[in-house]
């Protein structure tokens, strides 16, 4: 234990393994207990560490920790974007150092301005604050990067229940103020009074985790409606190929055809690999199908728009047969949609070039998707994993929907994350989530963000199941985090311009 709080590379190593293996608390490996201990010993780790030495302990942290949960962005770079194996391991090494600043200046902070090693019940207070603050600032940050949060680890977990109170953040404030409780039991114990005002904070959380885990903050607005979701499983060489376009075209019209009649066809992201405005007759088509079935079918299609005199292009879902309505994607995927100084990158090598890497952001206060009498919440691919963002179109949304391309990751666990956070913002609204992909993962998910059924991965199948269009909203939905932030400030605030009253704690 002493390595990891003394300066040093023993310390470092330590932090980057720690880092590391919040991997296997995380889908696919679920092992929850190591997100508690990873957390715990990075803030073991900056107890005694001057301002610059915590900034490099941050930094192999993060290090650790993106290096090891995001080491699938490999595939899309070498497989896809034509980087040698070389280049690709240059460029990944190069993003692994630098979004571990997201560690390193928090860490920096913590031991120049808020630790209170004296008090250590402030101390495990602010902690919790300053974790949360990092985990929100790297998903806003440059339009953001909000993967690998440690509250995910607890989907199937003790604190699930907490999902719907405060979304995952409060999951993750609660892990860290857990693991730097636990930290200081020996020093808690000197002081009988505030032992136990530090075993209520420590016990409290996971007891009304547990006690919440299957409550059900919402109710059903209507009857359950079937779901047909056609993986098409289209190689992702092939995607854009013009020579495939028609094969592509023929291949969800027929899988489709062939289907058994239901509420809601859903086709994953750009199923449509062509502009909405040359697929039309296709699309009226497959409406005209939909309607004759009673069906709304919902699609994935690049959508063309003039704006102020320019041509835009999007990453589209529209609503045809017995529904209504065009969606154009908000958060955009770094690289894989749009590039950032393309000026300078574009051309540079093949990956800063891929196809549809130049897409625009779809404006903020959309209306939703509208199916069979219900309203959508859609989210393309990357979307789904902005909760705040999430939250605000779920708060006006009878169902959930997510259609997305995860081919670019192969056999990797990239995907499998992907699907678990889908399932943390089913859980954190209270609503049926339908996940529609082109290769996998599709699924169902319950108000609970459990997988009710799927379709195997990497092949050519239709899901089949029923969802329950939901109404009501959680406290996170009517909330968000609000209530969460305002704690978070008002600790960050103690911490520091009321040093001396922490002196006493």
């Amino acid at each position: 234990m002493r390595w990891i709080t003394r300066p040093g590379w023993p310390g470092n190593l330590l932090a980057m393994a720690a880092g590391a293996s919040t991997l296997l608390a995380l889908s696919p490996f679920d092992f929850w207990p190591l997100a508690l201990l990873a957390v715990g010993l990075f803030y073991a780790g900056l107890r005694e560490l001057s301002p610059r030495q915590a900034m490099g302990r941050g930094w192999c942290f993060g290090f650790g920790l993106y290096g090891a949960g995001t080491s699938w962005i490999y595939v899309s770079m070498n497989t896809y974007g034509g980087a040698s194996p070389l280049l690709a391991i240059v460029l990944l090494l190069a993003f692994f150092a630098a979004i571990a600043w997201f560690f390193a200046l928090p860490a920096w902070l913590w031991a120049r301005w808020l630790r209170r090693n004296e008090a250590p019940l402030a101390d495990a207070l602010c902690f919790a604050a300053l974790w949360l603050l990092q985990e929100a600032f790297r998903g806003w940050f440059l339009t953001g990067f909000p993967w690998l949060y440690s509250g995910y680890s607890q989907l199937d977990g003790p604190l699930a229940g907490l999902a719907p109170l405060g979304g995952v953040w409060l999951i993750s404030f609660a892990l860290a103020l857990s693991a730097a409780l636990l930290c200081n039991l020996h020093r808690l114990r000197a002081r009988p009074s505030f032992m136990a005002i530090g075993a209520v904070l420590l016990v409290a959380p996971w007891i009304l985790g547990m006690a919440l885990k299957n409550h059900a903050w919402t109710r059903p607005a209507g009857d359950p409606l079937t779901v047909a979701a056609v993986q098409g499983n289209v190689a992702q060489d092939l995607k854009w190929d013009p020579d495939h376009v028609n094969a592509q075209l023929a291949l969800y019209r027929d899988m489709s055809f062939s289907s058994k009649p239901v509420d809601l066809l859903i086709w994953p992201e750009t199923a449509v690999p062509v502009l909405k405005e040359q697929a039309q007759g296709y699309l009226n088509m497959m409406g005209g199908f939909a309607a004759e079935r009673h069906s709304a079918m919902i699609t994935g299609v690049p959508v063309r728009e003039v704006v102020h005199g320019q041509r835009r292009y999007y990453n589209g879902i529209t609503v045809t047969g017995e529904g209504d309505g065009t969606y154009l994607k908000q958060k955009l995927v770094p690289f894989g949609e749009y590039v950032p100084l393309q000026d300078m990158l574009r051309g540079a090598i093949e990956f800063f070039n891929l196809p549809m890497s130049d897409f625009a952001r779809g404006p903020e206060d959309q209306p939703l998707l509208q199916a069979k009498g219900y309203q959508i919440a859609p989210y393309i691919c990357y979307e789904v994993v902005y909760p705040e963002f999430a939250a605000s179109l779920a708060a006006r949304s009878d169902l959930l929907l997510t259609i997305s391309n995860d081919t670019w990751f192969g056999t990797s666990i990239g995907p499998l994350q992907h699907l678990q956070m889908a399932q943390m913002r089913a859980l954190e609204a209270g609503r049926w989530m339908i996940r529609a992909t082109n290769n996998g993962i599709t699924a169902l998910i319950d108000p609970f963000g459990r997988i009710t059924t799927q379709i195997p991965q990497f092949q050519q199948a239709i899901l089949y199941g029923e969802v329950v269009p939901m109404q009501q909203l959680t406290p996170y939905l009517q909330w968000r985090s609000w209530p969460l932030a305002i704690v978070c400030a008002l600790l960050m605030g103690w911490a520091l311009l009321a040093g001396r009253i922490a002196k006493t704690v």
